[in-house]
């Protein structure tokens, strides 16, 4: 520093108990304040410093020597403030907060009516994490657009200046940008995001869902909904396999309504083809063994023991260990109605969780997929294959609002035709990215035989002619 520079701001040396140190006097209305005196660093290199006098009410270090005008640069500390008005040769106010990056919002609030009175006010605060935090504080207590934020290749004006990079500390003031919080992007910053080819999802188990979703997408929410023992968790149990196995997609299960030893069960007889939850006869203990180590095998399945609790806090807390410890990709809960069972008012109960589960799928980049339980239609009855709405989903306005994709299944469980009995209407009922697959439908065939469910023709009259009447066995 210059004895210029320290002359003008009154940052002076002196003796204080037989130590050399350095001061820097705090005026107001032309009358000390307040000294900040700085003493040798201490042996771990922190500061040691001490103050007399009232600096709580001394203002902004060097808010003395300045009128308010077109622009003041405020820094982190008086030596920073030194630096700056030093490369700026003096000419334009700068100041500094008292108390560094823990009490800069505090300061500056209290001297907000003259900081205002300047066209633009810029920030070059620390570089570090304690500085950034302090900018990003003290810029919400400023009008919109008059705050302005430096950024320096070093951590603070002093080593910029001991670096001899003073050109690089004035072209941050010029450069100093507009402060935007997170959350805001302008369009230009989209540019390489948005220049990227378009790529096709990761892909469903039927070629028709890919043909009219494009696939699934990291951050995306998936809703399905059914009446009671259409087959909602049987399509979950389907796409898990296939996520978990043909993809190599690492998978979170959270069936609240089946104990996880039954889910593991349904999980191996996709691969195998076998219903091995049910006890027919139709299966060995061997074809069981192979097609459990098989899924266990892949490392990516992991399942939730709901007897431990069905609170949502506790199973969020459980997803997110999941997703940050264990790399899981695609979380299944089954179902949604569940966890708002026990709360006072459940519609208010499914909002707050729906905001969640979609805050948690954009910021750990995952699928989450979810079964909800419909209210009872107008006409007709989803057991006997009433079509499914929107507005049946319990919590129909939360899970429309937050879902990318909604669907529901259709199935006559009454029907005499046994094709119809054990073929589902799969209904696409929402589509955030397109759109144009609402109002689609495609069918799903359950083999009584495999327990698989595959994509099918539509069920007509003619199906039923020459064919064994399996409903009995249908486990929806």
């Amino acid at each position: 520093m210059t004895e210029e520079t320290c002359r003008k701001y009154g940052y002076l040396t002196g003796d204080h108990n037989g130590k050399t140190v350095q001061i820097a006097n705090y005026r107001r209305d032309g009358q000390l304040v307040a000294q900040k005196v700085r003493y040798k660093p201490k042996p771990d290199g922190k500061k040691d410093m001490s103050v007399r006098g009232d600096l709580k009410g001394a203002g902004l270090y060097g808010q003395h020597l300045w009128e308010p005008g077109r622009r003041v640069v405020i820094t982190e500390g008086e030596i920073d403030a030194l630096t700056v008005a030093q490369v700026l040769n003096l000419r334009w106010p700068v100041v500094s907060v008292p108390n560094g990056a823990q009490g800069a919002a505090k300061a500056i609030k209290a001297e907000i009516e003259w900081l205002e009175q300047f066209e633009s006010v810029v920030l070059m605060f620390d570089m570090d994490e304690p500085g950034q935090e302090a900018v990003a504080e003290c810029v919400r207590l400023f009008s919109p657009g008059k705050c302005k934020v430096a950024q320096l290749p070093r951590k603070d004006p002093n080593e910029m200046l001991q670096a001899g990079d003073t050109e690089g500390i004035v072209t941050a003031i010029w450069q100093a940008q507009t402060y935007r919080p997170d959350g805001i992007v302008g369009f230009s910053d989209l540019r390489d995001r948005a220049l990227k080819p378009v790529e096709q999802g990761l892909p469903w188990p039927w070629d028709r869902m890919n043909d009219l979703t494009y696939g699934r997408r990291y951050g995306e929410v998936y809703f399905l909904g059914a009446g009671t023992g259409v087959g909602k968790t049987d399509v979950f149990t389907e796409i898990i396999a296939y996520t978990a196995v043909d993809l190599g997609e690492k998978c979170g299960l959270f069936y609240l309504e089946q104990p996880p030893v039954e889910t593991a069960k349904r999980v191996a007889g996709k691969l195998a083809g076998k219903r091995f939850h049910v006890p027919d006869g139709s299966w060995t203990a061997e074809e069981l063994t192979e097609a459990f180590d098989r899924a266990a095998a892949t490392g990516n399945l992991h399942l939730y023991d709901h007897f431990g609790s069905t609170e949502w806090d506790v199973i969020l807390s459980k997803m997110r260990y999941l997703a940050v410890n264990e790399g899981v990709k695609h979380f299944f809960l089954d179902h949604l109605t569940a966890l708002a069972a026990e709360a006072e008012d459940e519609k208010k109960a499914l909002e707050e969780i729906m905001a969640q589960i979609a805050g948690f799928a954009q910021e750990h980049e995952v699928c989450f997929y979810g079964i909800s339980h419909l209210a009872t239609p107008e006409k007709g009855s989803h057991e006997e294959g009433a079509r499914v709405t929107i507005r049946q989903f319990k919590g129909s306005r939360a899970i429309g609002f937050w879902s990318h994709f909604m669907f529901g299944l259709e199935r006559d469980q009454q029907a005499e035709d046994p094709i119809r009995r054990s073929t589902t209407t799969f209904r696409f009922l929402k589509d955030r990215l397109t759109g144009q697959s609402v109002g689609e439908v495609m069918y799903l065939r359950y083999d009584t035989t495999t327990g698989r469910l595959s994509e099918a023709p539509p069920p007509s009259d003619d199906d039923a002619s020459g064919f064994p009447d399996e409903g009995d066995d249908a486990p929806f």
